[in-house]
């Protein structure tokens, strides 16, 4: 047993990332206050091919040392944009067509593993802030809110770790398949 080299991992290109077909997922960051959760996200949309990420309100935006130095380099490939409320961003991915899950607990919220992904359909995905969640303002213009099972103490998990086990859970269920190297 040996680990891979870099060079044997068969990794896209910047361009050749470019020009890949993309997951049709938004991610939406609400007022995100760490930097590295932020080049964390994007450094997770890079591995799984997702289509853009909307850095909205305090959400800080590349080019940035401290996101750099999370992402990798991901800033460079997956496509963002910044928005100055996350309700404007909603609203854009809406007006696309796009499918509002927030990534959130709230009463008769659908928890993730009993969640079955649609393949042809377009989702953004909302992750909020560390401390205060996503924005009320947007409660109302989401189609179906999505919450982590937890067992633990904990009320929460971090936005980077949560963006990791939710981008993986509708890859995978949208692929139906396993991932290839």
């Amino acid at each position: 047993m040996r680990k891979l080299r870099n060079e044997e991992l068969n990794r896209l290109s910047v361009k050749d990332f470019h020009e890949a077909e993309k997951v049709p997922i938004i991610i939406i960051l609400d007022n995100i206050r760490s930097l590295n959760n932020i080049g964390s996200v994007f450094r997770t949309a890079d591995s799984f091919l997702i289509e853009a990420i909307y850095l909205c309100g305090i959400t800080a935006k590349p080019p940035h040392r401290e996101i750099h130095k999370t992402a990798l380099g991901a800033t460079e490939s997956v496509q963002w944009s910044y928005f100055e409320s996350a309700l404007d961003a909603v609203k854009k991915c809406k007006n696309k067509g796009f499918r509002i899950a927030l990534i959130e607990q709230v009463e008769n919220s659908l928890l993730l593993d009993d969640f079955n992904v649609e393949k042809d359909m377009k989702y953004a995905l909302v992750f909020g802030n560390e401390i205060k969640g996503v924005s009320e303002a947007i409660l109302d213009y989401a189609d179906l809110f999505i919450e982590i099972p937890q067992f633990g103490t904990k009320h929460s998990l971090n936005v980077s770790v949560s963006a990791g086990i939710v981008l993986w859970h509708f890859y995978y269920k949208r692929q139906n398949k396993k991932a290839a190297r």
